[in-house]
């Protein structure tokens, strides 16, 4: 029985450091981020989004893997044994992930269902929007797919930390980077003629991904880059759901974590550069500008099927190599979101891996089951707060991401900046005689920036800043 007199650790900073890694490479990255940096201006998102990761997104990471050392617990309840009037952080740090995880492991079964299309030879059916339209409307279909991948998950999870989730992570890590490293560079290499005469090529598409692009630039404008770079680190670091905590509640206390920390903001800067890098060329070069608006699934089922059937006999091959990375990719984040709510339940009742697993399978089962019945039986219209009209789906993602992850991150800046003191966070960074050389900047991304531009956030998402 895992407890907190036995806790489970991870083998070495290693295997720490692609488990977290891992659970920030995920979809966030790969079909978010390469929209965003076409939307705002390519080079000037990217210039944004890195300025923020070294400072923003290192603040959050740094307090919350921190936090889970420090107190050895998972998010449910470590907040609280930082401060007993500030427990409420930590409820909110796990309802999260128990609203994220049913509709994550719904588009991991509709990735593996493409993934088996391109295996089984039938990729040219996927390159109709109406091919990915009829199947998440259809009834059991997408309930089976989806049961498929969130068995895949909880296996991991019910396997534990060190033979589940870090030997998941010290495999396909490695495999997921190297994957993602090859189609960047076919990417690259690509050229194509259009019906009108008009050749685009690789190289073109990354001059729209890298180069700043200023045309009708005003100061509000600016701010919508800034604030969408800042969402977009939310899906990227995995911060405000408890995964870090989590994770950091397995960290041995002899781990250097200013190093974990660097390593980890490098890795996940890194994916998240080359996944737009994998996908901003190949869409330009067959799809031009029009094919870089499209975002989430329509960019993933509907456009990239497309790119791949117009590479030839080459592009079923490369779709494989596409959705295998991606299924990786989604993995290893299930993983993790998972497991942030099978410790929060081991930690909180004291109840055993096995029985903790089960019921969080359960609960995500029942949860899931409402999300692909949301494209049929239980399909309706519903508009958002910030104009988005969804189903279902939408508007789970809309609670946890856009109101639920800003408000726990403002929390957890008030309660360590102004509450418990950054000094809580700095003591547990610097253990061991560990040099803290942004500890300045520490303290003053916690106590001000990072609350401030969180709040900007927060009213975006409410609709008050359009």
């Amino acid at each position: 029985m895992e407890n907190k007199k036995e806790r489970s650790t991870f083998g070495g900073s290693l295997g720490f450091i692609l488990a977290a890694a891992g659970s920030a490479v995920g979809l966030g990255n790969i079909w978010r981020f390469p929209y965003l940096a076409a939307k705002d201006g390519g080079g000037l998102f990217l210039l944004c989004y890195l300025i923020l990761a070294l400072t923003f997104g290192f603040a959050l990471l740094t307090s919350e893997i921190a936090i889970g050392r420090k107190t050895r617990q998972s998010p449910l309840t470590a907040y609280k044994k930082l401060s007993e009037k500030w427990g409420w952080i930590g409820i909110l740090a796990c309802v999260v992930p128990v609203i994220i995880l049913p509709y994550y492991c719904v588009i991991g079964g509709w990735i593996l269902r493409y993934l088996a299309d391109f295996l089984t030879g039938n990729a040219a059916s996927t390159i109709e929007a109406s091919h990915f339209t009829g199947f998440i409307t259809a009834q059991w279909s997408p309930i089976l797919w989806f049961v498929v991948f969130l068995a895949a998950t909880v296996f991991v999870v019910y396997k534990g930390v060190n033979n589940g989730i870090e030997r998941l992570s010290t495999v396909l890590m490695p495999i997921l980077v190297l994957l993602i490293i090859g189609i960047s560079v076919f990417s690259l290499t690509l050229s194509h003629t259009d019906a009108a005469g008009v050749t685009r090529t690789g190289l073109q598409g990354l001059k729209v991904y890298l180069i700043p692009n200023f045309e009708g630039m005003t100061f509000s404008k600016l701010l919508k880059v800034i604030i969408d770079a800042m969402s977009q680190l939310f899906y990227s670091i995995s911060v405000a759901m408890g995964i870090m905590v989590a994770y950091g509640s397995y960290v041995k206390k002899e781990v250097n974590l200013v190093k974990s920390v660097n390593r980890i903001e490098f890795f996940d800067t890194l994916v998240a550069f080359l996944a737009g890098l994998m996908i901003i060329p190949a869409v330009f070069t067959f799809q031009g500008h029009e094919g870089l608006a499209a975002s989430g699934p329509s960019l993933m089922f509907i456009s990239l099927p497309q790119v791949f059937d117009a590479m030839g006999t080459i592009g079923p091959v490369i779709g494989i190599l596409f959705f295998l990375m991606v299924t990786f990719a989604a993995l290893t984040s299930s993983v993790s979101l998972t497991e942030a709510v099978v410790a929060s339940f081991m930690d909180k009742f004291h109840w055993e891996r096995k029985k903790s697993t089960i019921i969080t399978a359960v609960l995500s089962l029942a949860l899931g089951l409402l999300v692909c019945l949301g494209y049929n039986v239980l399909y309706f219209d519903f508009t958002l707060p910030n104009g988005q009209v969804g189903q279902v789906l939408d508007v789970m993602d809309y609670i946890s991401n856009y109101v639920l992850m800003p408000i726990v991150a403002i929390a957890t800046c008030i309660l360590i900046g102004w509450v418990t003191g950054p000094k809580t966070i700095i003591d547990e960074v610097t253990l061991g005689g560990v040099k803290f050389s942004r500890e300045k900047l520490y303290t003053a991304m916690v106590k001000f920036i990072t609350p401030a531009i969180l709040l900007l956030l927060l009213m975006q998402s409410f609709g008050i800043i359009k």
